[in-house]
């Protein structure tokens, strides 16, 4: 989806998101901070969400459901 819209839980493509909850197995804790890089609206809202290294090479990309993502 490349539309810059507003979605459902006030975060759309390009916004600043903190995670919040650990995924242990992706390497990430909560309050990892990632940037949302794609929005999905079927079947429900998904938002794919880029995690980055200290030097901003990508460390870890992955769709993330709302919940378990707040906005900052």
């Amino acid at each position: 989806m490349t539309e810059w819209t507003s979605y459902a839980a006030g975060m759309e493509l390009l916004d600043t998101v903190r995670l919040n909850q650990d995924l242990p197995n992706k390497g990430l804790r909560a309050g990892a901070v990632g940037v949302i890089v794609e929005v999905y609206t079927s079947p429900d809202y998904a938002y794919e969400v880029e995690f980055v290294n200290d030097d901003g090479s990508t460390n870890v990309m992955l769709p993330l459901r709302q919940e378990q993502l707040d906005p900052m």
